[in-house]
């Protein structure tokens, strides 16, 4: 794949430092009760500006860690 972005050329390092590691790889059990509190923290509004960051910051990571697990997964079917 030819990166055509500052974000898909980040996604193709990943996945490309160990195919079957990226789509292994799954966030500790610390970070996801984390997160779940942030969440349901953010539905009832009670969110203040550091863990509103701190859940925009995961909500990105997660979304760049699975356009990684796609693209290793396309890449170990290559």
């Amino acid at each position: 794949m030819i990166a055509t972005s500052a974000l898909d050329e980040i996604v193709d390092f990943i996945a490309s430092e160990n195919p079957n590691r990226v789509l292994a790889f799954k966030a500790s059990d610390a970070t996801r009760k984390r997160v779940f509190s942030l969440i349901e923290k953010s539905k009832k509004g009670k969110l203040n500006e550091r863990e509103q960051a701190e859940l925009d910051h995961f909500l990105t990571l997660e979304h760049l860690m699975r356009l990684a697990k796609i693209r290793a997964y396309q890449m170990l079917q290559e």
